[in-house]
């Protein structure tokens, strides 16, 4: 079984920056994808970038430039640095694992952490 446990979301003015942090807890491994998703108030759930093995990356196209993510394999841990924030970011961000392929969700799902951006 496969938990995933988000940190690092909070309240942010535009321009700023958070960085997300996603710990997982058992068998994922460094082939299999993992990613972010976020999710608006009456919006649905979109992918915002995803990491397969240590350097393979997707990203969604309001995010390129802006948003990174990263990979500790050792640690279990997958990070998104989001910078230049904007409000259209604002959502409850939600870590994924468990795809073997880039971009397509795994069944494992935390349970969100909040980032609004707001002046």
């Amino acid at each position: 079984q496969v938990q995933l446990v988000e940190s690092g979301g909070g309240l942010v003015q535009p321009g700023g920056s958070l960085r997300l942090s996603c710990q997982a807890s058992g068998s994922i491994f460094s082939n299999h994808a993992m990613g972010w998703y976020r999710q608006a108030p009456g919006k649905q759930r979109e992918l915002v970038a995803a990491i397969i093995g240590g350097s393979i990356t997707n990203y969604a196209d309001s995010v390129k430039g802006r948003f990174t993510i990263s990979r500790d394999n050792a640690k279990n841990t997958v990070y998104l640095q989001m910078n230049s924030l904007k409000p259209e970011d604002t959502a409850v961000y939600y870590c994924n694992a468990g795809s073997l392929i880039l971009g397509r969700p795994g069944n494992y799902w935390g349970k969100g952490t909040l980032v609004t951006v707001s002046s």
